[in-house]
C-alpha cells in the first residue's frame, strides 16, 4: 500500500487509528490486507490531502464527495503529481469519464506532445511498476492503454496529409510479437507535425515481410521498438534488419536496445529515451 499510494505506512496506520478512514482485514496472524476497494479509496484520499485539504476534513465527507472534489482538482490542478495520481486512480477504477477529463483538459492547456510527455509518459512509467508487481490486473492495463491510444490516434487524424515530395520518408514499426504500440504511435504523431512522411505498419511485423515495402518505397529512416518479448538474440536482428535496409538510417529504441550490449551498424542509432527521440527529430527537423 505504501509503494501502490505514495502515502507512508505509518501514516496509513495514523489514519486509521485516529480517523477510522480505513480499517483493513487482518489475517491469522493479525498481518493487516487490503482489498481493491481500499487501494482505490486511499489513493482518492492522498491525492485531496496533498492538495491541502486536510485529513480531519477528508474524513467527515461521503466517498461521493471525496469522488467529486478528486474529479475536481484533478480537472484543473496543472501540477503533474496530482495528475499522475488521478490517472492512476481512473485506471484502477476503470472511469473512462475522470480519464477524459484529465487527459482532455491538459492536451487544450499544453498541446498532446506536452501531455504525453509531462504527463502520460511518467504515468505509463508507474503502469510498468504496478504491473510488475501484480498491483493491477490485464484488464486494466487494456482499458487505459486504449483510451490513450485513441486519443493520439485522433491527433494524427487532425493532420493535413500532403502528396509525396522531397520530405523525409519514415518507416514504423514493431517487430513481431510486440503488440505494445502507444509510443510507436506517438512517433508517428511527432514525425507528422514536423512534416515528415509516414509509413506506418504498426505492431507484430515479421522482419521478412519488409523486403516487399523496398519494392514500393525506399524510407530514408526505420524507427522501431525492441523490447523483451523480441523473439531473437537483439544483436542478430539488428544484423538482419541492417542487412534489408544498407542505406538507410535505423533508429532504435526500447528497454532491449538499450539494456544490452550492441554493436550497431554504421547507420544506426540508439534513442534510449523519448526526450532524445524528440530532441534527434527537432534536430532534423531544422536542417
Amino acid at each position: 500500500m505504501e509503494q501502490l499510494s505514495g502515502i507512508k505506512a505509518h501514516t496509513i496506520r495514523m489514519w486509521e487509528k485516529r480517523y477510522k478512514l480505513i480499517s483493513p482485514n487482518r489475517t491469522q496472524t493479525n498481518i493487516r490486507y487490503y482489498t481493491d476497494d481500499d487501494l482505490r479509496f486511499l489513493l482518492n484520499v492522498g491525492l485531496l490531502n496533498r492538495n491541502g485539504i486536510k485529513i480531519s476534513k477528508i474524513a467527515k465527507m461521503t466517498e461521493e464527495e471525496i469522488s467529486e472534489k478528486v474529479a475536481a482538482i484533478s480537472e484543473v490542478n496543472p501540477e503533474h503529481g496530482t495528475q499522475l495520481d488521478a490517472l492512476t486512480i481512473s485506471m484502477i477504477e476503470m472511469d473512462q469519464y475522470k480519464f477524459n477529463r484529465i487527459v482532455s483538459t491538459n492536451i487544450k492547456q499544453l498541446g498532446l506532445e506536452k501531455t504525453m510527455i509531462d504527463v502520460i509518459n511518467p504515468f505509463l512509467s508507474k503502469l510498468t511498476v504496478l504491473w510488475l508487481t501484480g498491483s493491477i490486473n490485464p484488464v486494466q492495463v487494456h482499458f487505459i492503454t486504449y483510451l490513450i491510444r485513441q486519443k493520439i490516434i485522433v491527433a494524427i487524424d487532425k493532420i493535413p496529409v500532403k502528396p509525396l515530395n522531397d520530405r523525409k520518408k519514415f518507416l514504423l514499426y514493431l517487430p513481431e510479437g510486440e503488440i505494445q504500440e502507444l509510443i510507436l504511435l506517438f512517433a508517428h504523431y511527432l514525425l507528422r507535425m514536423r512534416d515528415n512522411i509516414v509509413i506506418y505498419l504498426g505492431q507484430n511485423i515479421p522482419l521478412e515481410e519488409l523486403n516487399a515495402l523496398k519494392k514500393i518505397h525506399q524510407p530514408h529512416y526505420i524507427y522501431t521498438i525492441l523490447s523483451p518479448s523480441l523473439k531473437e538474440p537483439v544483436q542478430g536482428y539488428i544484423n538482419r534488419l541492417s542487412e534489408i535496409f544498407p542505406d538507410t538510417h535505423i533508429l532504435l529504441s526500447g528497454y532491449q536496445a538499450a539494456q544490452e550490449d550492441i554493436q550497431l551498424p554504421e547507420h544506426a542509432r540508439l534513442l534510449e529515451t523519448l526526450s532524445e527521440t524528440i530532441e534527434f527529430l527537432d534536430q532534423l527537423a531544422a536542417e
